[in-house]
């Protein structure tokens, strides 16, 4: 199946074997992000906001299978499917970037306690890769993770890179080990444009350190876009 999203308009193609019949399937576009909607209950040619295709887009039930994209310019293999996990629409999802597998499964608790559908790396090269082709509510990014120098944190440029809407989206938690970085510290979080700095000695306080960072985050951006709106720029 052709898919060109319409906030992007980005081109794929999804292969029939993938898309599950008589299902809604929801899939975040691999280029921006954007929600598609798929539904394979109708096969009538048709063009609606979220996407173009020959299935009906709607927006209704969860959908938790497998599936899969394939882009069509120069970011992607000509002969490799990217597959990403479509969760239902209210699931939170996050991305932990780390290069000491025994550290993984600590934060990976916390965040299932917050309630985190939770996905891990350890190599630069699959984590740039998951980042491209699926969306993230938090990502979880060891200071040297991919890099030798914090100030070089490949992934950290990545997301800097990104248009600023898209980046307000995702909560960035920076992990370091440095003696110098307090966890919570502001000014440095600012510094680096993450959201909060955890110290890896503050692990097992993570789930309340989270809370309390996004607690803070949502006060912030709650006055932020209640001046945006006050301007006429919301």
């Amino acid at each position: 199946m052709d898919v060109v999203c319409s906030q992007c308009q980005g081109k794929f193609k999804i292969p029939d074997e993938k898309l599950p019949a008589d299902q809604v399937v929801f899939i975040p576009c691999p280029r921006c992000k954007f929600k598609l909607t798929l539904d394979t209950r109708t096969r009538k040619p048709l063009v609606e906001s979220g996407f173009q295709s020959e299935t009906r887009p709607v927006s209704s039930p969860n959908f938790q299978k497998n599936s899969a994209f394939q882009m069509d310019d120069d970011d992607a293999s000509d002969d490799e499917g990217v597959f990403l996990e479509s969760l239902d629409s209210e699931a939170k999802t996050a991305l932990i970037c780390e290069p000491e597998p025994p550290v993984i499964p600590r934060i990976q608790s916390s965040l299932r306690h917050l309630g985190y559908h939770v996905a891990a790396c350890t190599a630069i090269a699959d984590a740039l890769k998951k980042l491209r082709f699926q969306s993230y509510d938090m990502i979880v990014l060891n200071e040297l993770f991919g890099c030798t120098d914090p100030n070089d944190n490949p992934v950290l440029t990545y997301l800097n890179g990104l248009n600023m809407s898209t980046r307000r989206g995702i909560f960035v938690v920076l992990m370091s080990k440095r003696s110098h970085i307090r966890t919570m510290d502001k000014m440095a979080a600012f510094n680096k444009s993450v959201n909060v700095i955890v110290h890896m000695k503050d692990l097992n306080e993570m789930v309340k350190i989270l809370r309390r960072a996004m607690e803070d985050h949502a006060a912030f951006y709650s006055v932020f876009m209640e001046t945006l709106e006050r301007v006429g720029r919301g």
